[in-house]
């Protein structure tokens, strides 16, 4: 085994602890504010936005500053920082006891954590260059099996056991993960030298913003994470409105983010693999189009089964999305620059769960908890048709292969 692959298969397993201690908060976030309740009598729907956007605000102010640094002083050590300093934020907030301190800690969280954009960066800067999509595609089934397990079993804890039980596995599955990160992978040290070489932080980012292509991988992020997360805040309210038990919300929640992460996790490697081969535009538009289609129906869901399958469609179509985008990342920027460029990418990606729960809120006081699925279509729509327009190709090493002309 190569060390790119040891870092990668480690990185996988680090992820996926990662994605199930953060996604098991996640069907019951918006009830665990209704439980804490408000000491200065905010509305519940506001206080909803705001738990999810305070955590999403602070990370994409510090994540081009972690980004930049890691490209500094090394891509590991950021994804320990982001990992121990989730472990300590989350288990803070199993002691919150208003939902405007939950509120506080999860901006704290914002700032110290992002171990997706650390663990891109990291992966990125180890898998060669052919293998890109590959290796995102890998990487994003750590990421998407433990946001499939982790809200499954969030759910299931906070119905069996309550609320704070999550946190306290959380805490615990994070600090696990930055252990395995600490002793499992070798990364080379960036000498003085280099570090005095790659200039101000201000021109690095410079540099990659200016780099054909990469603004548009990052609407194209901004675009894809606002389509999912103008719902994720109010699907638990949306399905206590198709669920007769209120006892069974938390689970069904937890099963339906479950499915539709799973059919994430199958897609991300087939389809990054696949994007290796056929070219990454290609496998882009048509997972967008795909989910721009699957989102009409799910306005008319009147069972649960069927709002089950539509998302798992979707969350298919958004497994192959994630790692094509970031493929296209890595080879429209340089060598060196993993840590600034993903780190930008995670702000794109914090800017648009920021906004999202606002976006949602107005669209549900105006239409209802079911226009926000057109909502998710109308942002696949315009994102299909942009990158038809205006993405530039990139051809990987093995498709240029397949296409060169025969002896």
């Amino acid at each position: 085994m190569s060390s790119w692959q040891k870092t990668l298969y480690i990185m996988v397993a680090a992820q996926l602890l990662s994605a199930v201690g953060f996604s098991m908060i996640f069907p019951f976030l918006p009830r665990y504010v209704e439980f804490l309740g408000s000491s200065y009598g905010f509305s519940l729907i506001f206080l909803v936005g705001a738990v999810f956007s305070a955590q999403a605000i602070t990370m994409a102010l510090a994540a081009p500053v972690w980004g930049a640094l890691a490209d500094r002083f090394g891509k590991k050590v950021m994804v320990e920082r982001a990992m121990f300093g989730g472990a300590i934020m989350i288990l803070l907030m199993a002691f919150a006891n208003s939902a405007e301190m939950l509120v506080f800690l999860r901006a704290l969280q914002g700032l110290v954590t992002g171990t997706a954009a650390a663990a891109n960066a990291l992966v990125a800067s180890s898998a060669p260059r052919d293998k890109t999509g590959y290796a995102m595609g890998t990487l994003q089934v750590g990421l998407w099996s433990g946001v499939a397990l982790g809200p499954l079993l969030g759910g299931v804890l906070a119905d069996a056991f309550g609320y704070r039980a999550a946190f306290y596995i959380t805490a615990t599955l994070l600090f696990a993960g930055g252990v395995l990160v600490r002793w499992g992978i070798s990364e080379r040290k960036t000498t003085r030298s280099e570090r005095e070489e790659k200039g101000s932080i201000v021109a690095e980012w410079q540099h990659v913003l200016g780099s054909p292509g990469v603004n548009w991988v990052f609407f194209f992020r901004f675009m894809s994470w606002l389509g999912r997360n103008i719902l994720v805040p109010y699907l638990p309210l949306f399905i206590a409105t198709l669920v007769l038990s209120e006892s069974r919300v938390n689970t069904v929640t937890g099963v339906t983010i479950a499915l539709a992460s799973g059919a994430g996790t199958l897609s991300a490697v087939l389809l990054g693999r696949m994007a290796d081969r056929v070219g990454y535009k290609r496998v882009l538009i048509s997972c967008a189009a795909f989910a721009a289609v699957a989102y009409v129906p799910q306005y008319w869901v009147t069972e649960v089964w069927q709002l089950l399958v539509l998302q798992a469609l979707t969350g298919a179509a958004a497994g192959g999305i994630m790692p094509v985008l970031s493929a296209l990342l890595n080879h429209y920027t340089t060598p060196g620059e993993e840590g600034a460029a993903f780190g930008f990418d995670n702000s794109v990606v914090s800017l648009s769960r920021a906004v999202a729960p606002m976006i949602g809120a107005a669209i549900v006081l105006v239409g209802g908890y079911r226009s926000l699925f057109l909502g998710g279509a109308l942002l696949m729509g315009i994102t299909t048709l942009l990158a038809i327009w205006k993405l530039p190709d990139v051809r990987s090493e093995a498709l240029e292969v397949a296409l060169a002309p025969g002896d």
